[in-house]
Parts: structure tokens; C-alpha cells; sequence
């Protein structure tokens, strides 16, 4: 493990001791890693959330994000009303990205997070998918 990737795996090991609702799995379609959860688990988990990743973007604010950022938000489809991008100060070579997703129902909401610019096998992601017990 490269020490300079650390901070991030203290992030995501917090994010899962804290996350309120129920197990994490595998998103290929984005290559990251993804929870859904119900309504009753909002707070919480916007608060496990922010405190991972604790910058936030919003449709309104995409355009002063980073250009990495911008790109995960532009291979997921863009931000609507409602969906956050999420992310660290520390943005380097490794992206650490999490996307707030309201599915529109007013009962369900998915959170994903991953790394910008890897594959599914690139390390680190398999630590990473250790961190969240994600097996492909």
C-alpha cells in the first residue's frame, strides 16, 4: 500500500463505521462502490457522508469544481436537482468521489463512492472494496 493513500483509506473506513443503513455492493456501470437507502436513514447518512467527503457540489456549484470532478459528474449523467458530488481536499493522483443520488420517489436515496480514473482492479479499489466487505 502507498503511504500516500492513508488519509483516504482513514475516510472510508469512518464513512463505513458510520453508515446507518444496510450492506455496501459493486456498481460496474460507474465503477464505484454503492448503498441505497430509505428515507428514514437521511440524516444519518448525509452526516457519515459529508464527513468522508466533506465538499460538496451541486448543479448550481459544478462549474467551479475541479476538472476531475467535473468528469465523474459528466460520466454519471450530469447533477439534477437533488444530487450532490461529493469530495476530499486532498485530490491528487487518487480522485475520491461521492454522488448523492435522490431517486425521485421521496423514499429512497443511493450514495456512491469511488476513485476517479481507475478500473475495477487498479490499486487501490481492491483495498477499498475491502474497506466497504464489496466483493465483485
Amino acid at each position: 500500500m502507498h503511504p500516500s493513500w492513508q488519509p483516504l483509506f482513514d475516510r472510508f473506513t469512518k464513512l463505513k463505521a458510520n453508515w446507518p443503513a444496510r450492506a455496501w455492493s459493486w456498481d460496474s456501470r460507474l465503477v464505484c462502490i454503492t448503498s441505497s437507502f430509505t428515507v428514514e436513514f437521511d440524516a444519518k447518512a448525509r452526516a457519515a457522508a459529508l464527513e468522508a467527503l466533506p465538499l460538496e457540489y451541486n448543479a448550481a456549484t459544478l462549474a467551479k469544481a475541479p476538472m476531475e470532478l467535473r468528469r465523474v459528474a459528466e460520466r454519471a449523467g450530469g447533477l439534477r436537482m437533488g444530487q450532490l458530488l461529493l469530495t476530499s481536499r486532498e485530490i491528487g493522483p487518487l480522485v475520491p468521489f461521492g454522488l448523492w443520488w435522490p431517486w425521485g420517489d421521496g423514499m429512497t436515496t443511493s450514495f456512491r463512492v469511488g476513485l476517479d480514473g481507475l478500473e475495477w482492479d487498479d490499486d487501490p479499489y481492491p483495498a477499498v472494496r475491502d474497506i466497504f466487505s464489496v466483493t465483485l
